[in-house]
């Protein structure tokens, strides 16, 4: 089962798989903030109702929203 940066829980680590098909609106951007395939992640906070995501991340803190976190497809670690 493919999991989602949206699926991880708060403190967990991860590493990014790849893109969910249909992302494509997200991904040059999330590819930009440094979000490629191999990039290991910590998930920080998330907000009470689920929007944003805070992950740590190559030593700086990310926030995304709930929409472009479902686009990243990722494993625990």
């Amino acid at each position: 089962m493919e999991q989602t940066l949206a699926d991880i829980a708060v403190g967990e680590k991860g590493k990014i798989l790849g893109f969910e098909k249909g992302a494509q609106g997200y991904r040059q951007k999330l590819l930009a903030m440094g979000l490629i395939k191999g990039t290991e992640f910590e998930v920080a906070r998330v907000a009470p109702m689920g929007d944003p995501v805070e992950i740590k991340v190559r030593d700086y803190s990310l926030s995304l929203r709930r929409d472009e976190a479902k686009a990243l497809l990722v494993g625990r670690m």
